[in-house]
Formats: structure tokens, C-alpha cells, sequence
């Protein structure tokens, strides 16, 4: 039996669902995935067999464990300048972060429709969990003001619209892990990010708004010149296509045509498929760009961590790291294995325990 209390740990997207039961070490004792319409945007409602399925598969990943939980806790990637720390989930809380579904529509929503079906079948099994939820925008929280704010009219600044960052809980795991003065972090995996670390504090990001900002990702373009958006729109170009193309269509996927998949592209370059090669490039172009930065903001290095699905396993990359940021000098670069789970685990337990 568990020395130590278990946290369920959920993280939605929109079309797929990651559960995980895991320890106050971030010792994963059960984890599964599985697609699921539940949480689709476009969705009108649970279907009752996706519902059934869903059910059966929590029972069945929860049937060794379900003693010993102390709490559910949900990752959302939003929370708006107002959820900065983990936050017990009750109907006004709920509510509130109902509110900010329209900043992240396709993580958010899923997150909040998960929320609601998961009380009602807690309820069912008689497992009255606490629910709990960690936000991805948190750990950024202590960025400067200069570091947060886009240079718009004061009317658009007034109603939030500012540069907020994701992946925080992976950043902040990372910065737990590599303890040195100024880190740079790096999350590249389908969403790529860095985060400028000091002292373990988030002082520079490269997402905004949202997390199409910044580096080139796996379907997701990064920044491009808000200018190229207008002279869509003049052209008649719908906002829904554009949204599409910039999150779901673009990235390393639109630059080859091939795959948003770095291992194919990999493969495919080193039997000459130039658009793949391209890919690589731009993708490699941004990403020594926005470490360049990152340096600026700390005013220097002392580590620079690779997490995420490319930074944790491509090995080529690693050597091109190394051999084009010799500039900086004596810095290690580390690869450091993502854990949103864990860190979540942690993080909730912590907040749960009284004062």
C-alpha cells in the first residue's frame, strides 16, 4: 500500500485526455491516454457510449488505488490574471474560470467540460475527492511588467489583453531540477516555449497571449508579423480559417508538407527532402533567436535545459546547440525529462495541506 496520499491527475485536450495516479514524488503508478469527444469544441453535449467508455476506463485504472487518493487535481492552461496558485474547484470558482474559456477555447474548454462530467461520476463511485487545479500561466506570474505587457492602446490593455506565457508547470519543474541562478528553458515538444529563469522566477517568455506565440511547434506557426494577419483578412479571409492555419496547418507540418513530427523530419532530410530540411532550419533559426533573448534578459547563462519530446530526445539538435551557442561559454546544456504530472501532484498536495 501507498506511504504517502495519491493524486488523480487529468489533463484534457480536445481531442484526448492523459490520467495519471500519481505520489507526492511524482511517482507514476497508473497512467493511460485516450482520445475522447467529450471535451471537443465543437461537441453538443457527452455522448452516452463515449461516457460509458470513459467511465469503464477510469474505474479500471483507478481500481488499486482508489483508497488511497487524496484528491483529483486538473491541469488548465489558462487562468487569467485572476488563478495565479492551485485552487480548490467549487461551483464560484468554476464559474469564474467559465469566464475565461474564450482566451484558450481548445484547452481550456475541454479542461472545464471534463471538470463537470468527473464531479458527476466521482459522485456516483462515492469518492468524495477535493478537485483541484493547476494553471499553466502561473508560474509566469512573476514576470516584469515591461516582460508582460504588449505595446497596445490602453482600451485593449485594460480588458487583459497581455502577454501571460504557458508551460509554466513544466518551467517550473525544470527550474526545480536545474537550481542554478539564470536558466534558460526549454519546452520543445509539440508546443515549444522558453522561459528566462531567475532564481527560480520566470523574468521572460516566449508565448503571449496564447500559445501560438513564439517558436515554430509541431503544427503551430510561433510569431509572424501581425501585418501578414490583416492583409488576410482584407483578402476576405475568414478569422476561423486563419485560427486553423496558424494553429493546425502551419508550424513544422506547413513548412515541409510532410509531418509535424521532428523524427520524420529528421528521416526525410537525411535522404534530401529539402522542404523538410527547410523545416529543420526555420524551426532551428527561432529557437537560437529566442535563446538569444532569453540570454539578454538574464544577463548571461548558467544552464540551458531541453525538455519535451524533441529537447529530451533529439540528439542532434543537442550537438547543434552545443556547437552554435559556444558563444556564451562555459554553460551546461542538460536534458531534464518533462513532468507536468508530478510537479501537479506536488503542487496540489502542498495547497491542500492546512496551514
Amino acid at each position: 500500500m501507498p506511504s504517502a496520499p495519491l493524486v488523480l491527475v487529468l489533463n484534457a485536450g480536445s481531442s484526448s485526455l492523459k490520467a495519471a495516479v500519481v505520489d507526492g514524488t511524482g511517482q507514476r503508478l497508473w497512467q493511460g491516454q485516450r482520445g475522447w469527444t467529450i471535451g471537443a469544441a465543437d461537441a453538443a453535449g457527452p455522448v452516452p457510449q463515449e461516457e460509458a467508455a470513459l467511465a469503464a476506463w477510469l474505474a479500471e485504472g483507478l481500481a488499486s488505488w482508489r483508497h488511497d487518493l487524496a484528491l483529483v487535481a486538473h491541469r488548465l492552461v489558462h487562468g487569467g490574471e485572476r488563478f495565479v496558485e492551485p485552487t480548490r474547484l467549487d461551483p464560484v470558482v468554476i464559474g469564474e474560470l467559465e469566464q475565461l474559456i474564450p482566451l484558450a477555447p481548445l484547452h481550456n474548454g475541454p479542461a472545464i467540460r471534463l471538470i463537470h462530467w468527473l464531479n458527476g461520476w466521482l459522485a456516483d463511485q462515492t469518492l468524495p475527492l477535493e478537485a483541484w487545479a493547476c494553471f499553466d500561466t502561473a508560474f509566469h506570474r512573476t514576470l516584469p511588467e515591461a516582460a508582460s505587457t504588449y505595446a497596445i492602446p490602453a482600451s485593449w490593455r485594460h480588458q487583459g489583453l497581455r502577454r501571460y506565457g504557458f508551460h509554466g508547470l513544466n518551467h517550473q519543474h525544470v527550474s526545480q531540477v536545474v537550481a542554478v541562478p539564470r536558466l534558460i528553458s526549454c519546452h520543445l515538444g509539440a508546443g515549444c516555449s522558453l522561459c528566462a529563469i531567475r532564481e527560480g522566477r520566470s523574468v521572460a517568455t516566449t508565448m503571449g497571449f496564447t500559445p501560438l506565440e513564439g517558436l515554430v511547434m509541431a503544427s503551430r506557426s510561433g510569431s509572424v508579423d501581425p501585418g501578414l494577419i490583416l492583409h488576410l483578412l482584407r483578402q476576405g479571409v475568414e478569422p476561423a480559417e486563419i485560427d486553423a492555419a496558424l494553429n493546425h496547418r502551419s508550424g513544422l507540418l506547413g513548412l515541409s508538407g510532410l509531418s509535424g513530427d521532428m523524427r520524420e523530419l529528421r528521416r526525410a532530410a537525411g535522404e534530401g527532402h529539402a522542404a523538410a530540411r527547410l523545416a529543420i532550419g526555420v524551426f532551428r533559426q527561432r529557437l537560437l533567436e529566442g535563446i538569444g533573448a532569453m540570454a539578454a534578459s538574464l544577463g548571461g547563462v548558467d544552464a540551458i535545459a531541453l525538455s519535451g519530446g524533441i529537447g529530451e530526445h533529439d540528439d542532434q539538435l543537442l550537438a547543434e546547440l552545443k556547437a552554435e551557442l559556444a558563444w556564451l561559454g562555459a554553460v551546461q546544456i542538460r536534458r531534464i525529462p518533462a513532468d507536468e504530472e508530478g510537479q501537479i501532484a506536488r503542487l496540489c498536495l502542498s495547497a491542500s495541506r492546512p496551514a
